[in-house]
């Protein structure tokens, strides 16, 4: 159960974000719901959420590894369930992503995944146990910018995963949106 209110007071900031919101996920996403009594911490998340959306150095499914490896470490259910919503968006295996909390024994990952998804796990644990054998391990494969951005979209779930914990945030259905309707005659979907 959320620790806070979900249904903050219909400010011009919460309308805006909603209208966001809707827009861009179909619906109100409870983190925008409970930051949202908050208008300039709302504000700065946005800003800085959307400006992280163009950085464009590291592939994004390298990108949705590591974030869902970070929420993983974390426990944050909603963030996983959100991941794994926009790592099937971004091309992703639903295979690979259900192996990430176990990623160390499946095949479903190259060097370069095993490598992303160890620094996501040690940059998030606490104290932060990153090496610099596995950095270097990195490197071989990722430019210096590639890396940079690693370790901020790293940090940057650790912000979110963080955040919707402590409020108790929780699932919020979006994996289940993933889920294809079970073939239907003739090779069409049993949905329509």
């Amino acid at each position: 159960m959320a620790r806070v209110s979900l249904d903050p007071p219909k400010t011009l900031t919460y309308r805006a974000a909603a209208w966001f919101s809707r827009r861009q996920f179909g619906m109100v996403i409870d983190p925008l719901s409970a930051i949202t009594h908050h208008g300039p911490v709302t504000r700065s998340y946005g800003r800085f959420g959307m400006a992280a959306q163009r950085w464009r150095k590291l592939d994004t499914g390298l990108k949705d590894l590591a974030t869902m490896a970070a929420a993983q470490t974390i426990g944050c259910s909603w963030c996983m369930d959100f991941g794994y919503w926009m790592a099937v968006s971004h091309g992703v295996s639903a295979e690979q992503i259900r192996a990430v909390p176990t990623w160390r024994d499946s095949d479903q990952f190259t060097e370069l995944e095993r490598l992303v998804l160890e620094y996501a796990e040690a940059m998030t644990v606490t104290p932060p146990a990153v090496t610099d054998e596995l950095t270097a391990g990195l490197r071989r494969h990722l430019s210096d910018a590639q890396l940079v951005e690693l370790t901020a979209v790293v940090a940057i779930e650790n912000l979110h995963s963080r955040i919707n914990t402590a409020l108790g945030l929780t699932s919020q259905g979006f994996k289940d949106k993933c889920e294809l309707a079970p073939a239907g005659p003739a090779g069409t979907s049993a949905g329509g």
